[in-house]
């Protein structure tokens, strides 16, 4: 069994599971909600504009409609990414299932791994069913596809962090209710790191997830935030690694 076979089996579960259902209504019923505010914000602003050569030179799509909307839909997935994640472990641990899985023929690495990218094949399908939303600009304006690219590469990034931590306390207890409630606990202390005084250099911002994520909602790609993120994760997949491999020791 490998790590993709892991993340198929992981993949096809959340499609057979209330939680992933609900997840993914909920989703796109709060994203429906989300654009239609904001985009009908953008299109009065740019009728307003009309009006004004000075104030259209100031409406962009980018910063009036693509970055709010990321930005606003990324406390979503404070609560979706835990309910995602919680199960990962603890719904293994509970249904003394992990002991098989850790006697086959599989590393712990490919375990993890598997689980992880399982997961964040259940997130980008949600993605996926947003891409309607730069598709209906085209149709009435010229959009920015390579904001939007970012954008997408940074809720992806951001989905990706929070879940690896949740993977790490769904690890530690038999109970999906603690692993999400201590993963929502997490993710809204990294996150209001970033409302902290001291100024976005500061080194409670750079802690803070959100800060890293905000540029890429606004379409500028940054290596250093690129490399948070891939730091973040891989923080927190080698800590699960660690504790899943003390299951076969214990």
């Amino acid at each position: 069994m490998s790590t993709f076979a892991i993340a198929g089996r992981e993949l096809r579960s959340l499609f057979t599971t209330v939680t992933g259902w609900l997840v993914l209504t909920g989703y796109l019923f709060l994203t429906g909600f989300f654009w239609t505010a904001m985009a009908s914000m953008y299109a009065m602003q740019s009728q307003d504009a009309i009006v004004s050569p000075y104030m259209a030179a100031q409406v962009d799509m980018t910063d009036y409609l693509v970055a709010p909307f990321f930005g606003n839909t990324a406390i979503v997935w404070l609560m979706f990414c835990p309910a995602l994640s919680m199960r990962l472990f603890a719904s293994e641990r509970k249904d003394r299932t992990l002991e098989l899985l850790l006697t086959a023929p599989v590393s712990t690495a490919e375990i993890v791994l598997g689980k992880f990218f399982g997961a964040l094949g259940f997130v980008a399908v949600m993605l996926a069913c947003t891409a309607h939303y730069p598709l209906l600009l085209m149709r009435w304006g010229n959009p920015d596809l390579g904001a939007f690219a970012a954008a997408y590469l940074g809720t992806l990034l951001l989905a990706g962090g929070l879940l690896a931590m949740g993977m790490l306390f769904s690890a530690f207890t038999e109970s999906q209710v603690v692993a999400f409630v201590l993963t929502v606990a997490a993710g809204l202390t990294l996150w209001v790191f970033s409302w902290v005084g001291g100024g976005a250099d500061s080194l409670a911002s750079q802690i803070a997830i959100v800060t890293h994520a905000q540029d890429l909602f606004r379409g500028i790609l940054r290596l250093s935030d690129i490399a948070y993120f891939i730091a973040f994760i891989g923080v927190f997949l080698f800590a699960t690694h660690q504790r899943v491999e003390s299951f076969r020791w214990s």
